[in-house]
C-alpha cells in the first residue's frame, strides 16, 4: 500500500492518520477536509467556545512531523474504486478512509437561522448572543440544551421549542428526558413541548397552529444528516450513513468509515448503530486503520457520550432501546441522580447519571461486562454500584 487517503479532517480524520503512521504504515499519506481551518475539536463549540471561555479547538497533533499532506478547502466528489473524485481534481488511493462526518438539518423558511456543527457557526452564533436579545431554539435534545445555556448565560431571553413532549425525548425517552424540563424553568428559560415550527421567518418563529414567536436570533438544532450524498453511483452502500461491518469495512475493497457518516454492525447489542459523538470519533480510527492494513480488528464499544447543561454534568453510557428504566435517587429532591436500564436477566444496558460521575464510571464498567445487578440495590443511591454485582 503507497498512498491512503483520508476524506474529512475532524477529530476522526486526524486520529486515523494518526493510528496509520502508529502502526508502521510509510507510505503517502493524503488529508483532506473541506473547511478552510486546520482539525479541530468540536464537543467543546456548544460549550466552552460558545460561552466565551475558548475561541480555537485546533487537535494537538503534529500533521508535518507524520509526513500528512493536509489539504484544507477540498471536499469530496465522488468515488471509483481506487480513485477520490475531489474539488481539486481526481487522487488516486490504495486505501481510503472515509471520515466526512455529518452537516446539520436545516428548517423551511425565509429567515436567518443559525446551526452549531463548525468553529464558525460557533463564533457566529456567539456574537449573535447579545444581552436583552430575543434567542428562539429550535429543538431541545443535547445541542439545544446547550445553547439555552450559553444564550441565557449572556444574558438573552430564552424560548425553546420542542415537537415532543419532553426534552431529550429521543436520546433518552420522554420519562427521562422530562426529569430535565425544569432545569429550564429554574434558569427563566420559555420551554415550549409538543410544538411544531412551520417555519423560520424574518423577525422569529411561525408556528404550525398559527402562532407567532418573535426572536431575533434563532437557533436550528434538530439533528444531522450523514454527509454520503457525494457517494451516489459509487457502490458503496448507504443506509443511515455508510454501511460497514464490525471491522468498519465498507462494500468497497480498500475502503473503510469512521465517525457520525459510519453506521457499523455491534456484536454487543446486536443491531447497527450510527452514533454521532465524539468518542465515535476518538476511538473508531484504530479499528478501521487496523482493518485498512490487513490486521484483525472489531469494533464494538460501549457508546458514550457527555452534555454539560444548565450547570449539571450529564453523562450516557450503554444502549437502552428495549431495556426497563430504574431511577437511582430521587430526581424531585437530589440534584445528583442517576437513570439505570436493565434487560430481562439484571444486566445493566445503560446508564444516564446527573453529577454522579463516579456511577458513570463504574456503571459503565459493568455495561462492558455484561454483569448483572441487583436491582433493588442499585436503586439506592447511597450503595455503590460495583457493590451491587
Amino acid at each position: 500500500m503507497n498512498h491512503v487517503v483520508v476524506v474529512g479532517a475532524g477529530l476522526a480524520g486526524v486520529r486515523s492518520v494518526e493510528a496509520l503512521r502508529a502502526r508502521g504504515y510509510r507510505g503517502r499519506l493524503t488529508l483532506i477536509g473541506e473547511e478552510s481551518h486546520r482539525p479541530y475539536d468540536r464537543p467543546p463549540l456548544s460549550k466552552a467556545v460558545l460561552l466565551g471561555d475558548l475561541d480555537s479547538t485546533v487537535v494537538d497533533s503534529d500533521l508535518g512531523a507524520l509526513s500528512v499532506d493536509l489539504r484544507t478547502s477540498v471536499s469530496a466528489k465522488g468515488l471509483r474504486e481506487g480513485a477520490l473524485e475531489t474539488t481539486e481534481g481526481e487522487l488516486e488511493y490504495d486505501g481510503l478512509v472515509i471520515a466526512t462526518g455529518a452537516s446539520p438539518i436545516r428548517l423551511r423558511g425565509e429567515g436567518a437561522q443559525y446551526v452549531l456543527r463548525t468553529i464558525d457557526d460557533a463564533l457566529a452564533l456567539r456574537a449573535a448572543m447579545v444581552p436583552k436579545s430575543r434567542v428562539a431554539i429550535v429543538g431541545a435534545g443535547w445541542i439545544g440544551a446547550e445553547v439555552a445555556t450559553a444564550a441565557r448565560r449572556a444574558g438573552c431571553e430564552v424560548t425553546v421549542v420542542e415537537a415532543a413532549e419532553s426534552p431529550l425525548a429521543t436520546a433518552l425517552g420522554p420519562e427521562v428526558g422530562g426529569l430535565t424540563a425544569r432545569w429550564y424553568a429554574d434558569v427563566g428559560i420559555d420551554l415550549r413541548l409538543g410544538v411544531m415550527v412551520g417555519s423560520i421567518d424574518p423577525g422569529g418563529l411561525t408556528m404550525m397552529d398559527g402562532s407567532w414567536i418573535p426572536a431575533d436570533v434563532v437557533v436550528t438544532g434538530v439533528g444531522v444528516r450523514p454527509n454520503v450524498t457525494w457517494l451516489a453511483g459509487s457502490g458503496i452502500e448507504v443506509d443511515n450513513g455508510i454501511v460497514v461491518d464490525e471491522h468498519l469495512r465498507t462494500s468497497m475493497e480498500g475502503v473503510v468509515a469512521v465517525g457520525d457518516c459510519a453506521n457499523w454492525w455491534s456484536r454487543r447489542f446486536g443491531r447497527r448503530m450510527r452514533v454521532e459523538h465524539w468518542d465515535t470519533a476518538l476511538n473508531a480510527p484504530e479499528t478501521a486503520v487496523a482493518t485498512l492494513l490487513g490486521q484483525c480488528a472489531v469494533y464494538d464499544p460501549v457508546p458514550y457520550f457527555w452534555s454539560e447543561q444548565f450547570g449539571h454534568m450529564v453523562q450516557y453510557a450503554g444502549h437502552h432501546d428495549g431495556a426497563r428504566l430504574v431511577l437511582r435517587g430521587d430526581p424531585d429532591t437530589d440534584r445528583k441522580w442517576a437513570a439505570c436500564w436493565f434487560t430481562e436477566d439484571d444486566r445493566l444496558a445503560a446508564i444516564l447519571t446527573v453529577d454522579r460521575p463516579r456511577d458513570l464510571v463504574q456503571g459503565r464498567r459493568i455495561v462492558e461486562g455484561g454483569q448483572s445487578l441487583d436491582v433493588d440495590r442499585a436503586s439506592d443511591p447511597s450503595i455503590p454500584l460495583r457493590d451491587c454485582l
